[in-house]
């Protein structure tokens, strides 16, 4: 059974990772005050997090000002897409040849 773990990703070992990215799979764009909520995080560990899936272009971060507040949002991008599936699969299969 060599082999099991070497399709999982590690950009998706974080829970905060995982959180973002389960949250981004159901939602075309979340802003960064309900992503906050939704997870329970701070504001750094959203933003360190955030910034490192943005690196691997998993996300894509998009600032902007609404009136005079400014306003953050993530998308998940079509390689961020495929490579949470991919590691979702690895998962299951993981979960099945440990039955």
């Amino acid at each position: 059974m060599k082999g099991l773990i070497t399709n999982l990703n590690k950009a998706f070992e974080n829970r905060i990772r995982l959180g973002i990215m389960s949250v981004l799979m159901v939602n075309s764009e979340v802003d960064f005050k309900t992503m906050k909520e939704m997870l329970d995080v701070s504001d750094g560990n959203l933003a360190s997090h955030t910034s490192a899936l943005e690196k691997n272009e998993y996300i894509l971060i998009t600032k902007k000002f609404v009136g005079k507040k400014p306003n953050t949002t993530y998308t998940v991008t079509k390689l961020g897409r495929k490579a949470f599936q991919d590691h979702l699969s690895a998962l299951e299969t993981l979960l099945g040849k440990s039955s």
